[in-house]
């Protein structure tokens, strides 16, 4: 079976597209086979959608396994002063994403393949995530650790995770990284986890 996160080129096309209102920020989103949750906004993406508070000192936005770009473009059409980077290594979702980003006409994004941050810059301000569970958790763990590496201080790392597939080690692993994490919202079985970079003394 194919899994979302690996580029499979045998697998057929069926574009299909979903309209999706949240907090007065409309979005038309084109899915296909081969990319999570392409027949509508999954619960997690949405709880995050619904509860992210993004500061006023925060720049840049990455958007970490952001599928074919929900996440991340609604913070884009929600913010317009802020650069918004859409990171994934599912070569299929980034299609969508750019496919996405042209239906929506937001300007302020980067689409980036990326293995996690190995093409990410430092000094980002918030990353955000629904992560690739199927990838394994060697593969979340390692997002969570190098998200805090590129994260400036003061930043926001923002998660959503099902309990049953792991909310509850995630929380434990992010706040070994970061020092500190809350659950900001739960819904459906879903936690949204925030944790900060702490400033050095």
């Amino acid at each position: 079976m194919s899994h979302y996160f690996k580029h499979d080129e045998t697998l057929d096309h069926e574009l299909k597209s979903y309209d999706v209102t949240i907090k007065g920020i409309s979005l038309r989103l084109f899915t296909d086979r081969g990319v999570f949750s392409r027949d509508g906004l999954d619960q997690g993406s949405r709880l995050l959608m619904e509860n992210i508070d993004i500061e006023k000192h925060v720049k840049r936005v990455v958007d970490m396994g952001c599928g074919y770009g929900p996440i991340g473009l609604f913070i884009a059409k929600s913010y317009p002063d802020i650069e918004v980077t859409l990171c994934d290594v599912n070569e299929r979702a980034l299609v969508l994403s750019e496919k996405n980003q042209a239906e929506n006409q937001i300007v302020n994004v980067k689409i980036v393949q990326s293995d996690l941050f190995e093409h990410v810059d430092q000094g980002v301000d918030m990353v955000v995530t629904n992560p690739p569970i199927r990838a394994g958790k060697a593969v979340v763990f390692r997002l969570y650790e190098e998200a805090c590496q590129h994260l400036s201080e003061g930043g926001g790392f923002y998660c959503v995770i099902r309990k049953k597939q792991g909310a509850p080690s995630s929380m434990k692993k992010i706040e070994q990284v970061f020092g500190n994490v809350t659950i900001v919202a739960k819904n459906k079985g879903f936690w949204l986890l925030l944790a900060k970079k702490v400033k050095n003394d």
